[in-house]
């Protein structure tokens, strides 16, 4: 428990950023998972899907939710299945 006001202030300061990093983690991981279902499938959406991954990933990365870098390693390997399959075409 925290002993002082700005303890109590931290805490619920954490407790908002905790609920807001989640649910945009949450929605960028059902993205990247719809998009490598689309690649796999080798469905005609699989670009828009991968389109839409890359827009959420960066929106996390733009809020500070994942790292840059981060956000660029995952395009990068999304961008990678996609071109592959397409490769194979």
């Amino acid at each position: 428990m925290p002993n002082n006001a700005a303890a109590e202030k931290r805490m619920r300061q954490e407790q908002r950023r905790r609920a807001f990093n989640r649910s945009t983690k949450s929605i960028v991981k059902t993205q990247v998972t719809k998009a490598r279902q689309a690649i796999s499938t080798t469905d005609e959406n699989s670009v828009e899907a991968v389109r839409l991954a890359v827009s959420e990933l960066d929106k996390a990365a733009k809020k500070g939710v994942i790292h840059k870098n981060n956000a660029a390693r995952r395009k990068s390997r999304l961008m990678k299945q996609l071109n592959a399959i397409n490769a194979e075409k």
